[in-house]
C-alpha cells in the first residue's frame, strides 16, 4: 500500500471547484506518496482505517451552517460506504472563520479538548447538531461544556485543558495546515493533492469523487 500525502506537506494546490465529471477524473488522477508518519497527531480526530487508500482531510468550522449541512446530511452516508467499509480515512481539520464566526474558536477547542478524551466525534456531533443553542451566544463557552458533556466528555477534565490552553495553539496550527493546502472556505476538502471546496448537498457527487480517487489508488497499488 502506498503512504498518503499528508495534509503538512502541500503548498498551494490545484482547486477543484465545480461538481463536473472532469473534477472527479481531475481530482482522481492527483494521486501522491508520501513519507508515512510514525505517529498520528491527528488519530484522535479520525476515523476509518490508518491504510485506507484513500485519505480525506475535511476543513470545517463548528459555526458554518454549510459545514453543519454536510455533517447531519451527507458525512453519515459516506461514513457507511466508505469509511466503515475501509475504503477512506476521514481526518477532521480545524479552520475557524473568525472573521465572520466569533464562537468558531471556542467550539473547535472544545472539540480539541474532547478529542484528548477520546470523544472527538461524539462532541463533534453534538455541536454541530445544536449549532443554533449556541452559535450566537455572546458568552458560548457554558453551553459548549455542557454539549461536550452530554456527549460524554468528563466535564473536570474538559475545564482543565481549555484553562491550559494548549488547544488553541491546536486549532491555530490546524488553520495553518488548512491554509497552506489553498483552502479559504468552509467546507473544503483535501482529497489525495487535490482541493475541492464548498459541500455537497447530496451524498452523489462526493461518493462520485471518493469512487474515482479510490479506483485509481487500488489499481496504483497492485
Amino acid at each position: 500500500m502506498r503512504s498518503h500525502r499528508h495534509l503538512d506537506q502541500v503548498g498551494p494546490l490545484i482547486s477543484l471547484r465545480s461538481p463536473s465529471p472532469s473534477v472527479f477524473l481531475a481530482a482522481a488522477l492527483l494521486v501522491c506518496s508520501g513519507s508515512a508518519q510514525k505517529e498520528d497527531p491527528l488519530a484522535a480526530r479520525s476515523k476509518g482505517a490508518a491504510g485506507a487508500p484513500v485519505t480525506v482531510y475535511e476543513m470545517a468550522d463548528f459555526q458554518c451552517p454549510a459545514c453543519r449541512m454536510f455533517a447531519v446530511t451527507v458525512l453519515p452516508t459516506i461514513e457507511r460506504e466508505f469509511v466503515q467499509t475501509g475504503k477512506v480515512r476521514w481526518v477532521f481539520i480545524n479552520l475557524p472563520l473568525t472573521s465572520i464566526r466569533p464562537n468558531a474558536v471556542a467550539a473547535a477547542e472544545v472539540a480539541m479538548c474532547a478529542a484528548r478524551q477520546g470523544r472527538f466525534w461524539p462532541t463533534h456531533d453534538a455541536l454541530y447538531q445544536q449549532q443554533d443553542t449556541w452559535a450566537k451566544l455572546a458568552s458560548p463557552r457554558s453551553t459548549l461544556v455542557t454539549i461536550a458533556q452530554r456527549a460524554g466528555v468528563d466535564r473536570a477534565k474538559l475545564l482543565a485543558c481549555l484553562d491550559e490552553g494548549g488547544v488553541r495553539k491546536e486549532v491555530e496550527l490546524d488553520a495553518q495546515r488548512a491554509t497552506r493546502s489553498g483552502a479559504h472556505a468552509t467546507p473544503s476538502f483535501y482529497i489525495e493533492g487535490g482541493l475541492l471546496e464548498g459541500a455537497p448537498y447530496t451524498p452523489d457527487p462526493m461518493r462520485r469523487l471518493l469512487d474515482s480517487i479510490y479506483a485509481v489508488r487500488t489499481r496504483a497499488s497492485k
